[in-house]
């Protein structure tokens, strides 16, 4: 296929709609902002240079144009295209697909217009650069367009929006030449305006800050926070969803009447979800502090109330969560959800939610809450002491909502460091919502270099990946085996969102902990400018909003130059970074505040220090230009190396059904050979089990018979001999439950022994499948290998993974009508199985 790029200004060609000929077409009226100079290459916000005046809670949603970036055709032959001043211009002259690049995800509808249309059309959009399956279980993104005069559209729901980068056209039939003009997308947005800003000499973290903001912003409807994805059922606002949302939009917006509304609209609905109603309680808290807003903090405090003495009476029974995260450590989200780890999570917590609720009570003058709540959190953390060993079993996430309760002990956060926090990839949740708190915790054990890590690995590879928004899930191994912008794995969490904004609270993070300001009072009458910056960071600016100004603050440890500017009303403590270097002195507008000692002055009511930062305390109101004398060097960052315990040995697609003498020494599974869901099952003496598992209300995968008594050696054959007549058989996942379309297979060994474990898939009726296989743990289930896809396996494909303790298998569809599973080969440690011949890794 070739590709074809606009030039000059035509890259992205934005257009406003003031002709009500056209205008009366969309759902929304034309954008209303004014476009300013402002240019920011690390935003995916295709309209961040425009500004509304004075936006408001009473706008409506407005709408905007943009052409395409860049287009290809499936067939180059059967089109003509023609940039010129008013745009693209295609003439059709044979079937097949243009695809158009609209540069990053949007919240649009695709439509073009034709004066002369003829023959059989339709039309796409999708997040990645493949049209979605079209299956009767996955949502329907291809239709044929609804006519508007000679405007053609694509009406996928009755709002018409999607999350889109990519829209094509497909040319079924045609019966003569004919035109196609101004293919655009019509995008909605909420009036809001860019009010916080971010930027460090780490461009990438600059980059993750603005993703972040841009994906809540594309996720800012009419009158609350929801989703642009409708066949994920979020478009709407989830109360525990909207926390991190919420937490990212209060830093780079400041629209605080949205957030109080969507807390409104939130109040009394938490889908039945426990740990959401207590996040409802923390972003209550979030909005307090930045605003101030006694008043509706007052009017909420029956409804916090109760929902936290409902996590106080419940505490000790292990109540159903229903869910608590994606991550399969939490239970694989509504598969397993009130495993241990989840409910040990819950309990942390409800402890967390009693400490800042009370703390918020005190602010608010309500010291009979204060106690209250502060007495559930030292009753509950006391009885957990009574076993010294209390966090021991803890992992990631249950640790680090430990560790976000604040009233862990050195000792204790250490372990929880050490246990949990140390592995380049098991630190990192598969949700970017969980990983929110992780790296909150990470910041509290004054871990920020890993946090950092963290970040980038996480965030920092759905950039890489391609995204210019944040996804729902996301495993930063499958940037080695998906290409750019290419169709992701789909699993437990259904299909994967590539734009969720309850994935945005690292926005939040960067600026409350690496540009450092943080309100330590309500409505910032006392806030912290205290930056972390690291081993690797040089340099961090940035503005926060607030109801009384912009707080500012710029820290350069190479140059010593820094400066602040603290709005009326507002007294801080500002943290001179030492960065791991000696400080000579501190020079405040050109006055020496600090030498080896505080130097009183009119500018910094005390001094103080300890190993991270000297403070400058009592800072008024004002702007100060700061200069630090630094003496030394911040050591260099030293990298963790990823290393993953188990190894992914060898792709064959070479053997096909022949697997005797090749695979199954010791043992082996034929699933469904016998059918009705009966495998041939010989399990070695040293492997006690094997179990499927799957959601929905069916513990067992649905199976399948393509083909028996054939001779196709693509079938996997009835034993070792290789023989004939064979049975093509598998097992599979997919139901009409969008969290059906995924499924386990756990290998269960008695005691630790080196093994070699090989699944066979096959995609028997050539329906182009591809196939996602993640590989965990079975006791700890932390991911012990890289993801893996599986393509083109036409004529049968093993994957060989050696280990030494139990382990489960995820299998995910990435494309294809399902993701079947045919056999499973278990081999010592030290057989073979490498071929002498071609070889895929």
């Amino acid at each position: 296929m070739k590709r074809k790029f606009v030039v000059g200004n035509l890259l992205l060609f934005f257009t406003i709609l003031y002709q009500y000929s056209v205008a009366q077409l969309y759902v929304y009226p034309p954008i209303t902002a004014t476009k300013t100079s402002v240019i920011n290459p690390h935003s995916p916000d295709p309209i961040f240079s425009y500004r509304w005046t004075n936006p408001d809670l009473t706008d409506d949603l407005e709408c905007y144009v943009l052409k395409p970036k860049c287009w290809s055709f499936s067939t180059r032959s059967n089109f003509v295209a023609e940039v010129e001043n008013d745009g693209l211009h295609i003439g059709v002259k044979g079937t097949g697909d243009i695809r158009f690049d609209f540069g990053q995800n949007n919240a649009g509808w695709l439509e073009f217009d034709s004066p002369d249309l003829n023959g059989a059309v339709e039309m796409s959009v999708s997040e990645f650069n493949e049209p979605l399956m079209a299956l009767s279980t996955f949502p329907k993104k291809t239709m044929v367009p609804k006519k508007h005069g000679n405007t053609y559209r694509l009406e996928l729901n009755p709002e018409l929006y999607e999350g889109v980068q990519y829209g094509w056209i497909h040319i079924r039939s045609l019966n003569k030449t004919w035109h196609i003009n101004n293919v655009r997308l019509v995008c909605q947005v909420r009036p809001v305006n860019y009010k916080g800003s971010f930027s460090c000499s780490d461009t990438l973290l600059t980059r993750i800050w603005y993703t972040g903001a841009y994906t809540v912003k594309l996720n800012l409807l009419k009158d609350y926070f929801g989703a642009i994805l409708i066949d994920r059922s979020d478009r709407y606002s989830w109360t525990g969803d909207a926390h991190p949302s919420q937490a990212a939009s209060l830093v780079a917006f400041g629209n605080y009447e949205m957030v109080k509304q969507n807390l409104a609209h939130t109040s009394d609905q938490s889908n039945g979800i426990r740990s959401y109603e207590l996040y409802w309680v923390l972003s209550l808290i979030d909005y307090y502090y930045h605003t101030g807003d006694a008043k509706t903090v007052t009017s909420y405090i029956a409804n916090a109330c109760k929902k936290m003495d409902d996590a106080f009476k419940v505490y000790n029974t292990n109540p159903s969560l229903v869910f608590y995260g994606w991550d399969e450590r939490l239970g694989a989200g509504f598969e397993h959800p009130d495993n241990k780890e989840s409910q040990n999570a819950y309990k942390m917590l409800s402890i967390r939610a009693w400490v800042e609720f009370a703390k918020a009570m005190k602010a608010l003058g309500r010291m009979d809450l204060y106690n209250k709540y502060n007495t559930y959190a030292s009753e509950k953390i006391t009885a957990l002491r009574n076993d010294s060993r209390w966090y021991e079993d803890f992992g990631l996430h249950a640790g680090a909502d430990a560790v976000n309760t604040r009233l862990l002990s050195l000792i204790e956060r250490k372990f929880i460091y050490l246990k949990s926090f140390t592995d380049p990839v098991n630190r990192v949740s598969y949700s970017p919502f969980n990983q929110y708190f992780i790296i909150q915790a990470f910041a509290l054990m004054d871990k920020y270099d890993q946090a950092i890590g963290s970040i980038k690995d996480l965030w920092g590879g759905q950039i890489a990946y391609g995204g210019s928004t944040f996804f729902e899930v996301y495993r930063p191994s499958w940037n080695a085996v998906i290409g750019r912008n290419s169709p992701v794995p789909n699993n437990q969490c259904g299909f994967t969102s590539l734009c969720h904004p309850w994935g945005a609270g690292v926005t939040k993070w960067l600026s409350e902990e690496v540009l450092g300001i943080r309100p330590t009072a309500p409505g910032f009458e006392r806030v912290d400018i205290v930056p972390h910056l690291g081993r690797s960071i040089t340099n961090v600016a940035g503005t926060m909003p607030t109801p009384k100004g912009e707080v500012r603050a710029s820290f350069n440890v190479l140059n010593g130059q820094c400066s602040i500017t603290i709005p009326q009303k507002t007294i801080a403590r500002i943290g001179i970074p030492k960065v791991e270097k000696n400080i000579v002195s501190v020079t405040v507008n050109n006055k020496v505040i600090w030498g080896k000692k505080h130097v009183p002055n009119e500018y910094v009511a005390s001094v103080s220090q300890d190993d991270s930062f000297i403070y400058l305390n009592g800072v008024n109101s004002g702007h100060y230009k700061i200069f630090i004398h630094y003496k030394g060097n911040t050591p260099k960052l030293v990298d963790v190396p990823v290393n993953y315990a188990a190894k992914c040995v060898q792709v064959d697609k070479l053997t096909g059904g022949n697997w005797g003498g090749k695979y199954g020494k010791d043992g082996y599974v034929l699933c469904n050979y016998l059918g009705d869901g009966k495998d041939i099952q010989q399990l070695p003496a040293y492997v006690s089990s094997l179990t499927y598992y799957k959601k929905n209300g069916n513990t067992l995968p649905s199976n399948n018979i393509w083909l028996t008594n054939t001779t196709d050696d693509r079938a996997l054959a009835p034993d070792s001999k290789n023989g004939f007549p064979r049975s093509a058989t598998c097992i599979y996942a997919m139901d009409t439950d969008q969290t059906g379309i995924t499924y386990t297979v756990t290998v269960n060994l008695k005691q630790e022994k080196d093994y070699k474990i090989s699944l066979y898939f096959v995609d028997w009726d050539d329906k182009a499948r591809e196939t996602a296989v993640e590989m965990f743990d079975e006791a700890s289930l932390k991911l012990i290998a890289p993801v893996k896809v599986i393509k083109d396996m036409r004529r049968g494909t093993y994957i060989t993974y050696a280990y030494n303790r139990s382990a489960r298998f995820r299998i995910n569809i990435v494309r294809g009508p399902n993701a079947t599973l045919s056999g499973l080969f278990i081999d010592p440690a030290n057989q073979s199985t490498m071929l002498p011949t071609k070889k895929e890794s």
